[in-house]
C-alpha cells in the first residue's frame, strides 16, 4: 500500500494521467467527427460569433493556440536541453500541443462537438467539454500540490520550468471552467436574455425599449452581476447612448415607487405642510425597508467574515512554527481563510450595490416630492425661496441625503466591530483588551466636537451656496440686458464675491477634516501603544502571533474609526439637508378654497366675485385688491384697464386662484386658459408649445395658426413648427412668443380665457388681426377677460372695468363710461391726445408727392430688390446653411484624455506639490510597514523564547515610527486640501470668466440648466471630491505595491500567480472602463434637462396651474428623473461587476500564498514574517478592489473637470476694451450719427440670414422710429447696434467710427437702451438703478421723479426698499419705468427704445414720450414700437419687412403716399381706434 501511495506522487504518474486525459479528448473528437461524416454533418455556422460573448470566445480561441505554443516550446527545450526528462514527460507535452491546437481549430470552425445551443440560439460549451475542463482543472491542481508538497518535503529542488508549466496549466483549466460555466449562465439562461438582442441588434430594438435584466435574472447571474455583462460588452463595441440603456424596473423607477411613498407621507402627516424631518426620515426608511434589511444582513456577514482572519492568525503562526494540533490543520485553516474571503467578497459587493440602489431610490423620491411642491407652492411662499435655492435642493441637498445611504449602517457596524475586536483581543491579550476598549471609546467620543463643527460649517456653506446659485441663475436669465448695459463684469465680480464667502466656509470644513484625519491616524497608533503598554505593565508576554492577531484586529477596527469623521460629517450634512428640504416642503401651498369651482354648465355665470378682498402679502394692512364685486356671464367680453400698478394683472390672478383671499366669495364655472403678460415659453418644439399636452387635431391646429397669424412666421423658420425654441423662447421675437402663448390658449378649447395685455408685444396690424380673429372670431362664444392698455380695443367689450389703487372704480360699457367716468376719461383723454397727433400728420397731404429723401437713398431700388428676394426666397434658402439654434449638449466620447488629468493636477502652482504628495504617501506606507516589521522581528515567537530587545525599546521605536507615519498623513492631507482648494478656485474663476465673456449666441443656444449643472454639481465635485479621489487612488496603488512586496518577501513564488492575475484584472478594468465612462457622461448630460425643466416649471407655475396641467408636468418630471437614474443604476451595477471579479482574482493570489506557506516544511522561513505576510494578504482583495474602484470613481468624477474645462474654451466676445490708441474719445459719440452699410446678420452659422443687406443713415440728434411686422428683424437690428450679434457682412458706423473696431464696453457704455423685456434684479431700488454705483442719491431721486416713480418708491421705503427675484413685487409697467430711470441717469447721446412702452397704458406712454423729449433733445433716439403714436413724432420712420428695408422716410412723407405700407398701418390703427370699432368688426 505504501508503494502504491508513493507511485501516485511520482512525476511519471502525473504526466501519464495528463496524457490519458488529452488522449480521451482527442478520441472523443475523432469519434464525433466520424459520426457526423457518416450521418448528417451539423455545424454551428459560427452562431456564437453573433452573441454578446463573442469577446469571450475570441479570448478562448487565442488561449488555446497560446497554450499549444507554450507546450510546444517546453517540448523543444526538454528534448534538446533537458534530455534527462523521460519519455512520458515529452509524450505529455506533445499531446498537449496537438490537443490544444485541435481544440483551437474546432472552436474556430464552430465544430458542434464543442457547443450546445440553448433557447433563442444561445450558444455555450457542450456538457462533455465542460466536464472535461473540470477534470483537467482537478488534474492541474493535483499536479501543483504534489509538486510543491512532496518535492519540498523531500528537499528536492523544483526546477523553474516545472513550476511554470504547472501554474500555466492550472490557470488555463480555471479559465476554461469559468467560460464553460459562468459565461453559459450569462447567455443561455432565459432570464438573462432580455438585454442582449436589443442591445446588439440596434436595427430592431433599442436598449431603452427593454427593462433591466436585473428584475428577472437568475440567482447565479445576480450573485456574479453577469446580468449587466451585455451592457458592458456593448460599450466595448460602440459608444453607449441613452437609448441603449435599459429602462428601470418598476420597483426602482420613480414612476412606480413615488405614488406609494406619497400616500405613506400623506397618511402619516395628513398634509405635506405638516411634515417634520423625523416623519420624512421614517417615510424614506419604510419605502426602502427591504434594501435596508438586506444590506444590514450583508453588512453583518461581511463584518463577521472579516474577523475570521485575525482570529486564526495566531494559530496559523504557531502552525508555521511547527506546533500542529492535529493532522491536516493547515488545510483546515486555509479553507477557513479562503471561505471567509469568499463570503466577504459576495457580501461586500452586494451590500454596496444595494446601498447604491437605496440611494438612487431616495434621490428619485425626494426630487419628485420637491418638484411637486414647487407646482403647488403659493406665490407668497414662493418669494421665500428663489429658483436658484430650489434648484440647489435637488442638485445638492438631495444628493447629500442619498449619499448618506453609504453610511447608514456604519454606526452599529462600528459597535459590532469593536465588540468582536475586544473579544479577539481578550482571547490573545487578556485584560489589556480593557485598555484598548476605553481608548477606543475616548477616540470615538472625540468625534463629538468635530461633528458639531462640521454641522455648523455645513449649514453656513449651504446657505452661501444657495446665495451664489441664486445670483448665478438670475444673472444667466438676464444676460442679454447685462451685456446691453455693459454690466456683466460687475455681476461677475458679485458672483466671485459670493463664491469667496462660500469658499471661506469650505476652507473651514476642509481644514477641520484635516485635523480630524490627523487625530484619527494618530488614534490607531494610540490604541496599539496603550494596548501593548498595558501588556508590559501587567506582565502579559508579547508574542509575535498575538501581536499579529492584535494588529490585524485593530487594523480592521481602524477603518470604521478612521471613517468616523466622514460618518459624523455625513450625518451632519444629511441633517442640514433634510431640515432644509423639510422646511421647503412645509411651506404653505396655494389656497385651493380661494376659488369655488362650479361644474361646467351648472350656471350661466362664468365668474362671480362678491365683496372680494385679496392680498399678495397677508401681513400687509392694505389688501392688494379691495371690495371687488364682479359678475361675468357666459360669452361676455370683459376689458380691464387702468394706470400702471392699479391691480389689473392681480385681478386675473385672483380668478386663477393665485392670490390669497382675505374675505369674500369667488366662483368660477368652466375650464380656464391664461395668457400671461410676460410670455412663458418652454424649451422644445413650437408645435409642442401650442399643443401643450393635447392630442394633435390637424384641422383645429391649422385654424389656431391662422387666427394667431403664425403661418408666415413658421414659413420663415427653417424647420417650421418643428423648430426647437431656446430657453425662455430666446430665438423668438417678443411678438412671436406672445402669439404662441395665445395659440396655446386657443388650442385648449377652454370656457374662460384670461388675457393679460397680450397685444402690447405685437405690431398694430398683427394686434388688429389677433383681436378680430381670436377674441371676436374663434372665441366669440367664449368668456374672455382681457387686460389692455390699448384703448382702441375697449369699445368691443361687453363690460369695461376701470381700476385704480386696487379697486374697480368704474364699470360699464364703453358708451356709458365715456359720458360719466372720470378715471376712464383720463385714459381716453391720453389716447385722444395721441390720435390728434396722428390726425395732424394725416390731414391735408397729397398722396402722389415723392419724397426727396426717398430719392436720395434710392429706396425704390431697394424695395424692388427686396421683392425680388422675397419671391425667390425659397431658392435662396436652399443655399443657406440651416439648423436648429439649440444644439444637443456637447459630450466628449471615448477615454478621458490624459490632458484632463494633467490640466487638473498642474492648475494649482504648476503641479509643484504633486511630487511632495507622492513622496509623503510613499514615506507614510514605508513607515507603516517598517513599524510592523520592527515589532514582528523584535518579538519572540513564543513565551519560552528570549526577546531580542527590551520591551521599552520595542515600544519606543514602534511609537517613533507610528508618529512619523501620522505626521506624513498630516502633510498629505494638508497638501491635498491646499492644492485642491486652489485648483477649485482657479477652475471656478476661469469657467465663469469664459461664460460671462461668451457671445450672446452661446446663451441663445445653451439652456441655463447646462451652465447651472456645471456651476453647482460639477463644481461641488471639484471642491470636495476629486482631490481626495486622486489622493486615494495614488495611495491605494502604493499600498497595493507595499502589500505585494511584503507577501513576495516571504514567498516570491506568488509572482507566478500575481502577474497573470494582475494582467487579467487590468484587462477586466479596461473592458469595463468604456461603458462606465460613457454612463458617467450620460449622468452629467441627463442631469441638465432635469434641472432646466425644473427651472422652467418654477417660472411658469401660474400658467401650468391655470391650464390644470400639473399632473402632466409631474409625469414628465418623473420621466426625466428616470432617464437620469437609468445610467446611474447601471454604472452602480457595472462597478460591482468589476469589483466582484477583482475580488475573486485577489482571493486566488491569497489562496496561492496560503497553500504555498503551509506546503513549506517548518524552519525554512520566519513564522512571524510569514504571519505578517498573511496579515497583509487578508487585506489584499480589499486593497486591490479599492484600487480598481477608486480608478473607476476617479474617471467618473474627473468628467466634472472635463465638463468645466469645456466651458473654459468657449469662443469669447471681442475684447471689452482695446489698447489706448484704439479707444474712442471720451466725448464720443458727439453727434450720434449711425450709418448702416449693407448690413447682413444671422444668429448662427447654420441659420439663415435675419437682416439681408440694410443700408441707411440715422442722422444725429434726430428721432427714428422702426416699425414692421413681428419677426421682421427690428430687435435684431438693435442687437447688432450693441454688438450682441456680430455682422455677417457689412458694417455699422457711429460718428465715423466702425463699432467693430472698438472695445465692447467702450461701445455699450456710450449707448443706452430701454429693452423689450423690462428687467429688475433681486436687491434694492438703488442697486437696480445704479448697479455700478456711479451716482449719488440725489441724482437717483431726480431720475425717479422724472419717470414718475418717486412717490411709489417713497411709499415702499426709500431707495433701499427690496426688490424680489425678477422684480415680481413690482408690476410690469413699473419695471418699465425703472428701465426709463436707468437711461435718465446715464444720459447717453444715442438712446434705443425697444418696444419700451408696450407694458404701460397710453397715459404713461405719453408721459414717457414727453420725458424723453425733454431730456434727450439733442440725442439720437431710435424707437421700436407697435403703438403707432409712439413713432409718429419721430423725424424718420424705417419700415422693415423680412429683414429688408421696405420704406424709410419722414412720417409726413410716408403718410402722404396712401399706398405706402406705413400709411396702411396708420389707417388700420386709426380705424380700430374709432369708438365704433366694435360695430365695424
Amino acid at each position: 500500500m505504501k508503494l502504491d501511495t508513493d507511485f501516485l506522487l511520482k512525476p511519471i504518474f502525473l504526466h501519464g494521467l495528463s496524457s490519458i486525459l488529452h488522449v480521451l479528448l482527442l478520441v472523443a473528437l475523432l469519434v464525433s467527427w466520424v459520426w457526423k461524416k457518416t450521418t448528417t454533418c451539423v455545424v454551428i455556422n459560427n452562431d456564437f460569433k453573433e452573441t454578446p460573448n463573442n469577446t469571450w470566445f475570441k479570448v478562448t480561441k487565442f488561449s488555446c493556440i497560446g497554450f499549444s505554443s507554450f507546450n510546444f516550446l517546453l517540448f523543444i527545450f526538454n528534448y534538446f536541453y533537458w534530455s534527462e526528462e523521460n519519455v512520458v514527460t515529452l509524450f505529455d507535452l506533445a499531446l498537449k500541443t496537438v490537443t490544444w491546437c485541435v481544440v483551437f481549430v474546432c472552436l474556430h470552425k464552430g465544430f458542434s462537438f464543442f457547443f450546445s445551443s440553448g433557447q433563442r440560439k444561445r450558444t455555450t460549451f457542450s456538457f462533455f467539454f465542460r466536464a472535461w475542463c473540470v477534470f483537467y482543472l482537478f488534474v492541474s491542481c493535483y499536479c501543483f500540490v504534489i509538486d510543491i508538497v512532496v518535492l519540498y518535503e523531500n528537499h528536492i529542488e523544483l526546477r523553474i520550468q516545472c513550476m511554470v508549466s504547472v501554474v500555466v496549466s492550472f490557470c488555463v483549466g480555471l479559465f476554461f471552467c469559468y467560460v464553460g460555466y459562468c459565461v453559459k449562465n450569462e447567455t443561455e439562461e432565459e432570464g438573462d436574455t432580455t438585454l442582449q438582442e436589443p442591445l446588439l441588434n440596434g436595427n430592431e430594438t433599442k436598449g431603452s425599449d427593454t427593462v433591466t435584466p436585473f428584475s428577472n435574472a437568475t440567482i447565479l447571474s445576480l450573485l456574479t452581476f453577469t446580468w449587466v455583462g451585455p451592457l458592458i460588452a456593448f460599450g466595448n463595441k460602440k459608444t453607449i447612448d441613452l437609448e441603449d440603456v435599459p429602462q428601470l424596473d418598476s420597483g426602482y423607477s420613480v414612476v412606480g415607487a413615488f405614488p406609494t411613498f406619497r400616500d405613506k407621507v400623506e397618511a402619516d402627516c395628513g398634509a405635506i405642510n405638516r411634515l417634520t424631518t423625523m416623519k420624512l426620515v421614517k417615510s424614506l426608511i419604510i419605502s426602502g425597508w427591504k434594501e435596508i434589511l438586506i444590506t444590514a444582513f450583508l453588512a453583518l456577514a461581511d463584518t463577521c467574515a472579516s474577523y475570521v482572519g485575525p482570529y486564526l492568525i495566531e494559530s496559523f503562526v504557531q502552525y508555521l512554527d511547527g506546533k500542529r494540533l492535529y493532522e491536516n490543520q493547515g488545510y483546515v485553516m486555509v479553507s477557513a481563510f479562503i471561505f471567509s474571503k469568499l463570503v466577504e467578497c459576495f457580501a461586500k459587493r452586494h451590500w454596496f450595490f444595494r446601498l447604491k440602489l437605496l440611494g438612487i431610490r431616495i434621490r428619485a423620491l425626494l426630487v419628485t416630492m420637491i418638484y411637486d411642491k414647487a407646482l403647488t407652492l403659493s406665490c407668497q411662499s414662493r418669494q421665500c425661496h428663489t429658483s436658484g435655492e430650489i434648484i440647489n435642493f435637488i442638485t445638492v441637498d438631495v444628493e447629500k441625503v442619498s449619499n448618506f445611504s453609504w453610511y447608514m449602517h456604519e454606526l452599529w457596524i462600528l459597535a459590532l466591530k469593536v465588540t468582536l475586536a475586544l473579544l479577539i483581543l481578550y482571547k490573545n491579550l487578556g485584560l489589556a483588551s480593557v485598555a484598548a476598549f476605553f481608548t477606543t471609546i475616548i477616540v470615538m467620543l472625540a468625534n463629538i466636537p468635530f461633528g458639531s463643527l462640521q454641522e455648523k460649517f455645513q449649514n453656513k456653506l449651504m446657505e452661501s451656496k444657495d446665495t451664489r446659485m441664486k445670483s448665478t441663475s438670475e444673472t444667466l436669465r438676464n444676460m442679454r440686458i447685462l451685456k446691453l448695459q455693459g454690466w456683466e463684469m460687475k455681476f461677475l465680480s458679485k458672483i466671485i464675491e459670493l463664491r469667496n464667502a462660500e469658499q471661506g466656509w469650505l476652507k473651514k470644513i476642509l481644514f477641520t477634516k484635516v485635523i480630524a484625519t490627523f487625530f484619527f491616524e494618530s488614534s490607531d497608533t494610540l490604541v496599539c501603544v496603550v494596548t501593548f503598554g498595558t501588556c508590559m505593565l501587567i506582565g502579559i508576554p508579547l508574542e509575535s502571533g498575538k501581536i499579529l492577531s492584535a494588529l490585524a484586529t485593530l487594523g480592521i477596527l481602524t477603518g470604521p474609526i478612521y471613517n468616523l469623521p466622514d460618518v459624523i460629517s455625513a450625518i451632519a450634512q444629511t441633517k442640514v439637508s433634510l431640515d432644509r428640504i423639510t422646511s421647503f416642503l412645509r411651506l404653505d401651498d396655494l389656497q385651493f378654497d380661494v376659488v369655488e369651482k362650479l361644474p361646467v354648465g351648472s350656471s350661466d355665470t362664468s365668474i362671480e366675485m362678491v365683496d372680494g378682498n385679496f392680498s399678495w402679502d397677508l401681513s400687509s394692512p392694505t389688501p392688494t385688491l379691495q371690495n371687488i364685486n364682479l359678475k361675468v356671464f357666459h360669452g361676455m367680453k370683459v376689458a380691464v384697464c387702468g394706470t400702471v400698478g392699479s391691480g389689473k394683472s392681480t385681478l386675473l390672478s385672483c380668478v386663477l386662484g393665485e392670490v390669497p383671499k382675505i374675505s369674500g366669495i369667488l366662483k368660477v364655472c368652466g375650464k380656464k386658459a391664461y395668457v400671461a403678460q410676460s410670455p412663458w415659453i418652454q424649451s422644445g418644439k413650437i408645435e409642442d408649445n401650442i399643443l401643450f399636452g393635447e392630442h394633435m387635431v390637424r384641422e383645429r391646429y391649422e385654424k389656431v395658426l391662422d387666427a394667431c397669424s403664425l403661418k408666415k412666421d413658421l414659413e420663415i423658420l427653417s424647420f417650421g413648427d418643428q423648430t426647437v425654441i431656446g430657453e425662455r423662447g430666446i430665438n423668438l421675437s417678443g411678438g412671436q412668443k406672445q402669439r404662441i402663448q395665445i395659440a396655446r390658449a386657443l388650442y385648449q378649447d377652454a370656457d374662460i380665457y384670461l388675457f393679460d395685455d397680450p397685444f402690447s408685444a405685437v405690431d398694430a396690424h398683427t394686434g388688429s388681426h389677433l383681436f378680430k380673429e381670436c377674441l371676436l372670431g374663434a372665441l366669440s362664444s367664449k368668456t374672455v377677460v382681457y387686460v389692455t392698455h390699448q384703448v382702441e380695443f375697449l369699445p368691443a367689450a361687453d363690460l369695461i372695468l376701470v381700476m385704480k389703487d386696487g379697486k374697480i372704480t368704474q364699470s360699464g360699457k364703453y358708451v356709458e363710461l365715456v359720458n360719466i367716468a372720470t378715471d376712464f376719461m383720463e385714459l381716453i383723454g391720453a389716447h385722444r391726445e395721441a390720435l390728434s397727433t396722428l390726425e395732424s400728420f394725416d390731414g391735408g397731404k397729397t398722396s402722389n408727392e415723392k419724397s426727396t429723401l426717398e430719392q436720395e437713398v434710392n429706396i425704390s431700388d431697394i424695395r424692388e430688390e427686396a421683392n425680388k428676394e422675397v419671391k425667390n426666397g425659397k431658392a435662396d434658402d436652399k443655399g443657406e446653411p440651416k439648423g436648429q439654434l439649440v444644439k444637443e449638449e456637447e459630450r466628449e466620447k471615448g477615454k478621458v484624455g490624459f490632458s484632463v488629468y494633467w490640466k487638473y493636477i498642474t492648475t494649482a502652482y504648476g503641479g509643484v506639490f504633486v511630487p511632495f504628495i507622492l513622496l509623503a504617501q510613499i514615506l507614510y506606507k514605508t513607515l507603516l510597514i517598517g513599524s510592523d516589521y520592527w515589532i514582528m522581528l523584535k518579538t519572540p515567537i513564543s513565551a519560552d523564547v528570549k526577546p531580542p530587545v527590551e520591551e521599552t525599546t520595542l515600544i519606543e521605536v514602534y511609537v517613533g515610527l507610528a508618529i512619523g507615519s501620522s505626521l506624513c498623513a498630516l502633510v498629505i492631507e494638508l497638501l491635498l486640501v491646499i492644492v485642491g482648494y486652489k485648483t477649485a478656485t482657479i477652475l471656478f474663476n476661469k469657467m465663469h470668466l469664459c461664460i460671462f465673456r461668451a457671445p450672446m449666441s452661446f446663451f441663445d443656444s445653451t439652456p441655463s440648466g447646462r451652465i447651472l449643472n456645471r456651476a453647482s454639481t460639477d463644481q461641488s465635485s471639484v471642491d470636495t471630491t476629486i482631490p481626495y479621489r486622486i489622493g486615494s487612488f495614488s495611495f491605494i496603488v502604493i499600498s497595493l505595491l507595499g502589500t505585494i512586496a511584503v507577501i513576495s518577501e516571504v514567498a516570491w513564488q506568488v509572482f507566478i500567480v500575481f502577474v497573470p492575475v494582475m494582467a487579467v484584472s487590468i484587462w477586466y478594468q479596461q473592458y469595463y472602463l468604456p461603458s462606465a465612462r460613457e454612463l458617467s457622461r450620460l449622468i452629467g448630460i441627463c442631469r441638465a434637462p432635469m434641472i432646466q425643466y425644473f427651472e422652467e416649471t418654477i417660472s411658469g407655475t401660474s400658467t401650468i396651474r391655470s391650464f390644470d396641467q400639473q399632473s402632466r408636468f409631474h409625469e414628465t418630471n418623473m420621466k426625466l428623473s428616470d432617464e437620469f437614474f437609468r445610467p446611474m443604476f447601471n454604472i452602480a451595477a457595472a462597478m460591482e461587476w468589476l469589483s466582484f471579479r477583482i475580488d475573486i482574482l485577489s482571493s486566488i493570489i491569497f489562496a496561492f500564498s496560503l497553500i504555498f506557506l503551509i506546503s513549506i516544511p517548518p524552519g525554512i522561513i520566519n513564522p512571524s514574517i510569514a504571519g505578517l505576510a498573511v496579515t497583509y494578504g487578508l487585506t489584499l482583495n480589499m486593497v486591490q478592489s479599492v484600487a480598481i474602484w477608486n480608478l473607476g470613481n476617479l474617471e467618473s468624477n474627473i468628467i466634472s473637470v472635463e465638463r468645466i474645462l469645456q466651458y473654459t474654451t468657449i469662443l469669447s466676445e471681442p475684447p471689452l476694451v482695446l489698447e489706448e490708441e484704439n479707444r474712442p474719445d471720451p466725448s464720443w459719440p458727439a453727434y450720434g450719427k449711425v450709418d448702416l452699410r449693407n448690413l447682413q446678420v444671422r444668429y448662427a452659422a447654420h441659420l439663415p440670414l435675419v437682416l439681408r443687406g440694410l443700408t441707411c443713415t440715422f442722422h444725429g440728434g434726430l428721432k427714428t422710429g422702426i416699425v414692421g411686422r413681428t419677426g421682421s428683424g427690428k430687435s435684431t437690428l438693435i442687437q447688432t447696434l450693441f454688438r450682441l450679434i456680430e455682422p455677417t457682412a457689412g458694417e455699422v458706423i457711429i460718428d465715423s467710427i466702425n463699432i467693430s473696431s472698438i472695445g465692447l464696453h467702450d461701445l455699450r457704455s456710450r449707448l443706452s437702451i430701454i429693452p423689450q423685456d423690462p428687467t429688475m434684479f433681486e436687491g434694492t431700488v438703488r442697486s437696480n438703478l445704479d448697479p455700478l454705483e456711479e451716482y449719488t442719491d440725489e441724482q437717483i431721486w431726480e431720475a425717479l421723479d422724472k419717470c414718475q416713480l418717486g412717490d411709489e418708491v417713497r411709499k415702499k421705503g426709500k431707495l433701499d426698499s427690496s426688490v424680489s427675484e425678477n422684480g415680481e413685487n413690482w408690476s410690469m409697467g413699473q419695471r418699465q419705468l425703472v428701465c426709463l430711470g436707468r437711461v435718465l441717469l446715464k444720459k447717453s447721446k444715442i438712446l434705443v427704445l425697444d418696444e419700451a412702452t408696450a407694458s404701460v397704458d397710453t397715459a404713461t406712454d405719453n408721459l414717457i414720450q414727453q420725458t424723453l423729449r425733454e431730456h434727450f433733445t439733442d440725442s439720437t433716439v431710435i424707437t421700436i414700437a407697435h403703438r403707432i403714436t409712439s413713432v409718429l413724432d419721430s423725424d424718420m420712420v424705417l419700415l422693415l419687412s423680412q429683414g429688408l428695408i421696405e420704406e424709410y422716410d419722414s412720417p409726413t412723407t410716408l403718410l402722404e403716399d396712401k399706398s405706402s405700407s406705413f400709411a396702411k398701418l396708420v389707417a388700420e390703427y386709426t380705424m380700430r381706434s374709432n369708438s365704433k370699432f366694435r360695430e365695424i368688426c
